[in-house]
């Protein structure tokens, strides 16, 4: 027997498909309530500098965006990547991050491969779950539609019919981000993202800056740089950002 559906709720994959934003102006304040976590079709992009970003992720196959933390560059990429994937414009998501300790080692840990990278993969798993929602997300993990890897799991490989994320570039080195834009297929679309102001690596490594200076250049690629006015999160962030 189907469950019966709780007054007031409306079933996400049956209802009109609605357009909202990240900070809808319904009157919701993030500093006053929780945000309702219920399973949305479509983001709204705040600002200028997000609707770049998503026009350019729209019309290139490559795109890198740049920016300081908060400013939605995962969210908006990994929003993208849905919406092409239930367009039947790719057939997988393939999302990619460094496993970079922040600062400190947390030495051993235990289980299989994807049980070590889970906490490295936390926020992809976060943003993934908040757009396709928990079951559908393990259903498509579990048939190899959605793939989150290492890095170094990406050499040789060719990525045709993807879209590709790459989060957290500003802790590759070089060589690492020019192997992974040579895995771009075709039928392929990839995006990076990164804030070249919070890298992990020793001074000098990161090769995200020098990448997206050399790229810039080239008319068929994308180079979107966000600033503090593009944050989301807790005005806080911004503020602290100017000063740190």
């Amino acid at each position: 027997m189907a469950k019966r559906q709780s007054k007031g709720m409306t079933d996400p994959y049956t209802s009109d498909t609605k357009v909202h934003p990240l900070f809808p102006d319904d009157g919701w304040d993030p500093l006053e309530e929780r945000r309702e976590q219920s399973y949305i079709r479509k983001v709204k992009p705040q600002g200028v500098n997000q609707q770049t970003l998503m026009d350019a992720i729209a019309s290139h196959n490559l795109t890198i965006a740049l920016g300081p933390a908060g400013t939605g560059k995962t969210y908006l990429a990994i929003s993208c990547a849905v919406e092409a994937l239930e367009a039947g414009r790719v057939d997988r998501i393939v999302l990619s991050r460094p496993a970079i300790e922040a600062g400190e080692t947390l030495g051993f840990l235990p289980g299989d491969l994807h049980d070590k990278m889970a906490p490295y993969l936390r926020p992809l798993y976060d943003a993934l779950s908040d757009r396709v929602g928990g079951k559908r997300l393990r259903t498509f993990l579990s048939d190899g539609t959605i793939e989150i890897a290492p890095i170094a799991y990406m050499r040789g490989r060719t990525l045709n019919n993807a879209f590709v994320v790459i989060d957290e570039a500003q802790n590759c080195t070089y060589g690492q981000i020019k192997m992974l834009l040579t895995r771009l297929g075709w039928h392929a679309t990839m995006v990076l993202t990164g804030d070249p102001d919070q890298t992990d690596l020793l001074e000098g490594m990161s090769g995200l800056l020098e990448v997206a200076r050399r790229l810039d250049t080239l008319p068929d690629i994308a180079v979107v740089r966000l600033t503090d006015k593009d944050i989301v999160r807790h005005p806080l962030v911004a503020t602290m950002l100017s000063v740190l």
